[in-house]
């Protein structure tokens, strides 16, 4: 089962690989037809289409087709939650919805396949196969999920670490003068975080026409960190009701660097416990080797044992 699950993993990743970087660098035929006759070229649709890499000509038109299919097939509830995870990750601009679905289509197929493939040369009964390539083409179906998952946190990780200091200068700027969507935007060139770009995100919306309000919600739902909904909530307060917003932000940053305070203590608190298990199934048992290994060597070259 582990080379079924090896083999499907390393082709899935490679395959996923392929398809993001080809993703973010795609041109039509008719823009690469423009710029070869701008430079005095001929070349035919056809000639043109085969000189393009193979991951543009297959695997991408396949990866639309399955992402059409699923679209039809897939409840938009569902649609509407993958969307929501993609935004949480940060890649909503990057994969669509129906995009990820295909990739957790394709990572099925490709687990299935490497397991029928693995199954057919050995010498299982028949249910253990079938057993064996259903537990592959769910773990396939999983495994983009469960990337999902990782990046989501890794994001809301990274917002939860920068956002003392974003606030800091927040709280600076606007105590020296400046407006709330001015210190946004200094804060979003300060940095280049998942942060930074999400204040650059709502300040290109509020320029747009947005209101703040709903600007910054919509930051808050991208992100689902508690400490960010709470700074948002009391930013759309205190703009609601006239209070300064310095003052505001002030307070907001104080409590921000009590709770990294309070995290970091808690982490403390934590790593005995944490260390307990690698000290007594890994440490403890080599230290007793080296101190007790030379006594009971000495004890039976004695022949104490031997009486």
């Amino acid at each position: 089962m582990l080379p079924v699950i090896f083999g499907g993993i390393v082709v899935l990743v490679v395959v996923v690989v392929l398809l993001s970087r080809r993703a973010g660098t795609t041109q039509s035929l008719d823009d690469r037809l423009n710029e070869l006759a701008a430079l005095g070229q001929s070349v035919t649709l056809e000639e043109l289409e085969l000189s393009q890499p193979f991951s543009q000509r297959v695997l991408i038109p396949m990866m639309e087709a399955l992402s059409k299919m699923a679209q039809r097939f897939t409840p938009q509830q569902t649609i509407e939650a993958s969307r929501h995870k993609l935004e949480l990750a940060g890649l909503a601009h990057k994969i669509k919805p129906t995009q990820f679905l295909a990739y957790r289509m394709v990572a099925a197929i490709v687990l299935g396949i490497a397991s029928l493939a693995i199954v057919f040369v050995t010498s299982f009964p028949l249910f253990q196969r079938i057993l064996i390539v259903a537990i592959a083409v769910v773990l396939g179906f999983m495994l983009p999920t469960v990337w999902l998952g990782s990046k989501i946190s890794a994001r809301q990780a990274s917002v939860v670490k920068a956002l003392p200091d974003a606030l800091d200068l927040l709280t600076i700027c606007v105590e020296a003068g400046l407006g709330f969507d001015a210190a946004m935007s200094k804060v979003a060139e300060k940095w280049d975080n998942d942060l930074s770009l999400a204040f650059a995100r709502t300040v290109q919306e509020m320029q747009l026409g947005k209101l703040r309000r709903e600007a910054l919600r919509n930051m808050a739902n991208s992100m689902d960190v508690p400490d960010v909904t709470t700074f948002v909530a009391a930013i759309i307060q205190a703009d609601t009701l006239g209070v300064s917003m310095a003052k505001v932000m002030r307070i907001q940053s104080d409590m921000m660097r009590m709770k990294r305070r309070q995290r970091a203590e808690e982490k403390a608190r934590q790593a005995p416990v944490k260390m307990m298990f690698p000290l007594v199934f890994f440490i403890f048992p080599t230290i007793l080797i080296v101190l007790l290994g030379p006594a009971i060597i000495k004890i039976k070259n004695t022949g104490v044992f031997n009486s």
